[in-house]
């Protein structure tokens, strides 16, 4: 049997990491500025993650949702508190895309209504419901189209009013920060009125902070920026470190039935111990305020530097985009080939920086040096 060939695979093979670095099978040493899509948040093969892992494996990996589960409350507590959603509700699955489909699948249930509104450069996953919302008709396929979604363009309040005048809107689904689309940062009074605007027509704000929550935008959610509180909120990624495990925060508002949602692997045992464990170490080594400082260190040495081509920089805390005028292909290719850092894409003209939140200065630095070199 072959693989299903749809990656374009770089020509390394990375076989080890540590902290903010990764090794491939020669030995040779990469600067981990992408975090495998965002997804590494405390580091690779951090200590404390490894003895959790080896201690609830040794008692117990899974069992199903037929049973209590202390992790699963023990989880929720932890999140509540270092979100700022104690009063919220937690339902686990494992992935990002799935976290997606059962917000949208609440926000249905609760609303009656089955129309979305989601937005331009949107990236929501790849599942039905999730790729429907994602603004890219080349990776939608038939089946995926029956669900009514318009698309609108960011920051454009006036065109999501009238979009939701209609009275037939279950969902505005959002991301804090858009992420496979190029780190594009909605206005704050946009997202302001966008909350107004939603609960007026009686819909739900579902937030997509995949890839923008877990600290990565130097606050534990980037729309924290806002002050807004959403009814729905979705994560991964970072949520385990690179073990496959996300979840929905859901508003009191919300009301469960026994059935609605449902998962065989979501909340497993040693998925929770080791999200319990990454929510401890996030807090414990002060990595919200860690992506915060230098995100800007980042920013700024970037700022200061002569890139040719350069059409604009945008980010939050680590979660960064560099746009050129042109394609970024050859020099994402000399970062990764000559000087050893590993970068992301986000169509063909803007890099993406998404590292871990262990991140240092001497790690900036570095990659800063790296990259004026790519350059010139």
């Amino acid at each position: 049997m072959k693989l299903f060939d749809v990656y374009p695979l770089f020509d390394i093979t990375v076989n080890h990491g540590k902290g903010t670095r990764v090794f491939d099978e020669k030995g040779t040493e990469y600067l981990d500025l992408y975090g495998g899509h965002a997804v590494i948040s405390i580091g690779h093969s951090h200590p404390r993650y490894l003895q959790a892992m080896q201690e609830q494996a040794a008692k117990l990996v899974f069992y199903s949702n037929s049973v209590k589960n202390p992790l699963q409350v023990r989880l929720a507590e932890k999140l509540g508190k270092i979100s700022g959603y104690d009063d919220y509700q937690l339902f686990l699955i494992n992935s990002g895309a799935e976290a997606n489909e059962n917000a949208l699948k609440l926000a249905s249930f609760a609303t009656g209504k089955k129309k979305v509104i989601a937005f331009s450069h949107a990236f929501h996953g790849r599942t039905s419901g999730a790729v429907r919302v994602t603004d890219n008709p080349k990776i939608q396929a038939p089946f995926n189209l029956s669900t009514p979604v318009t698309f609108l363009p960011l920051n454009d309040i006036e065109a999501v009013r009238r979009e939701l005048s209609g009275g037939d809107v279950a969902a505005v689904i959002i991301e804090g920060i858009s992420g496979v689309g190029g780190i594009h940062i909605p206005d704050t009074t946009f997202m302001q009125q966008l909350q107004t605007e939603t609960h007026k027509a009686g819909a739900k704000l579902i937030l997509d902070e995949i890839q923008s929550g877990y600290g990565r935008s130097g606050k534990f959610f980037a729309h924290q920026y806002y002050g807004i509180r959403p009814d729905l909120i979705t994560v991964a990624k970072g949520i385990a470190n690179g073990y496959p495990f996300a979840g929905v925060l859901i508003s009191p508002d919300f009301t469960p039935v026994y059935g609605q949602l449902g998962t065989t692997f979501g909340g497993n045992h040693l998925g929770c111990a080791l999200a319990c464990t990454v929510l401890d170490i996030i807090r414990d080594e002060n990595l919200v305020e860690n992506a915060a400082r230098m995100g800007e260190y980042l920013m700024q040495g970037l700022k200061g530097m002569n890139i040719p081509g350069l059409k604009e920089l945008r980010g939050r805390g680590l979660m960064i985009g560099i746009e050129f005028e042109g394609s970024m292909k050859e020099i994402r290719q000399r970062l990764l080939y000559e000087q050893h850092v590993f970068t992301g894409a986000a169509g063909t003209s803007t890099l993406r920086l998404l590292p871990p939140l262990c991140l240092t200065q001497a790690d900036c630095d570095l990659f800063l040096d790296r990259f004026n070199k790519a350059l010139h």
